[in-house]
């Protein structure tokens, strides 16, 4: 698979290989760009096509738009320097963006390996070469791209229990932490889409069990 550590599609499908409608191939694409920005620093052709972006009046819309504006002004290595200092630093970043941190406190904790469980059942491999554990957030949501797009043939039900069971207890509080870091610059409205993202994506859900 190409892409991020986990492999994304480039052209989504819906399970069986049925096209997805409009709503999930947006949901899809959301999902894949958060995660094109958090596993790695952005290249400049990443920030190019984000500087692209354009948003409608919601408040979703308004920080995308903030993005695109904040991309223009960044050039690849000022970017690379900022997603250093929020998630890399020289001891640790200013935010640790794992799952097991957020919910215990610790790395590599238990639901790094009810992930893992998941991740097998599922049949997504981690990539070779890819050094964060699986519980990273870009990863999580390159997975959730994966899902939606029918890569690993599951349906709105793996869906909505994959989000609630790794996403849900911890995201919105990770991207509120990312939109008010002091290092972030071109990434706080970044924090400020995934964070409305997932209220988005949370009441979809809900809504549709």
């Amino acid at each position: 698979m190409a892409g991020g550590p986990h492999g994304r599609a480039t052209d989504p499908v819906g399970v069986g290989g049925a096209p997805l409608d409009d709503a999930d191939v947006m949901r899809a694409q959301f999902w894949s760009l958060l995660g094109a920005l958090l596993t790695r620093p952005p290249s400049q052709e990443l920030l190019d096509r984000v500087a692209g972006l354009g948003g409608d009046r919601t408040p979703l819309g308004n920080a995308l738009r903030t993005l695109a504006a904040r991309a223009v002004e960044t050039d690849e290595r000022r970017a690379e320097r900022e997603y250093h200092g929020l998630f890399i630093g020289v001891a640790r970043g200013e935010l640790l963006p794992y799952a097991s941190y957020y919910i215990t406190g610790f790395l590599n904790e238990k639901p790094l390996a009810r992930l893992r469980q998941d991740m097998a059942a599922l049949g997504i491999e981690r990539a070779a070469g890819n050094k964060d554990p699986e519980d990273h957030i870009g990863s999580l949501c390159e997975m959730m791209a994966g899902l939606i797009a029918g890569e690993f043939a599951t349906d709105l039900a793996h869906q909505r229990a994959f989000f609630d069971r790794h996403i849900a207890p911890w995201a919105g509080r990770f991207f509120a932490d990312l939109e008010k870091a002091e290092n972030a610059l071109l990434y706080q409205p970044v924090g400020t889409a995934g964070r409305l993202f997932m209220g988005i994506e949370a009441e979809g859900f809900a809504l549709g069990a």
